[in-house]
């Protein structure tokens, strides 16, 4: 498992080769672009490259608005189904058609993704049938696209500090609202986010 940073960093240099399970958290530097104050939860990180979510951005959509566009089940059922009442994620820039649920604890679907003992990520309708009859997972996420990198794309982006890391708080992660994560996700570093103006370009 990766290791909890000692005392809060900037530089990126020594970061876990495998991010699976962390967070990554923008820089200032990213200003402008597509990850501008993200917070992105990585979900796969291997030689071939990095596929994570951002899990602070929320579509207009809720839960409800997808499952009654699927047609999963009768209406009726959706109004009472746990999370309807959620938003939907803008999980990244790719593949935004397509949905993601991030959710704890761990259950395999047709096509999931084991993240560690306790989340999993799965990307098949069965766990959207589950959910709006009442039998989805306890905590769950739902994204619509992906951020994604390229083999050694990521490992570049660390280098020249485009990114924090840290270990993923599942407190964070599924219980604070979706505008709150970028400031909790700092304070597992240590320090509040208007510190990084300060620090940023002098790593």
């Amino acid at each position: 498992m990766n290791t909890n940073l000692s005392k809060p960093q900037i530089t990126n240099l020594n970061a876990p080769t495998n991010l699976v399970g962390q967070f990554l958290i923008a820089m200032p530097s990213q200003l402008g672009d597509a990850f501008e104050r993200t917070v992105v939860y990585v979900c796969e990180h291997n030689a071939s490259g990095a596929l994570g979510l951002v899990v602070n951005r929320s579509a207009d959509v809720t839960i409800s608005d997808v499952l009654t566009k699927l047609d999963v089940v009768d209406e009726m059922s959706i109004q009472y189904a746990a999370h309807a009442s959620e938003s939907v994620l803008v999980g990244g820039p790719v593949q935004t058609e397509r949905g993601f649920v991030l959710h704890a604890p761990f259950h395999e679907y047709a096509a999931t993704i084991k993240i560690n003992d306790n989340v999993g990520l799965t990307s098949s309708r069965d766990i959207l049938e589950d959910l709006a009859r009442g039998q989805g997972p306890d905590k769950m996420l739902l994204a619509l696209g992906y951020a994604g990198w390229s083999a050694g794309q990521l490992e570049a982006e660390l280098a020249r500090n485009a990114w924090l890391t840290v270990p993923a708080d599942e407190h964070v992660l599924f219980e604070t609202l979706p505008r709150e994560r970028y400031q909790q996700a700092m304070r597992l570093l240590g320090f509040d986010a208007a510190m990084l103006s300060d620090q940023a370009g002098h790593a």
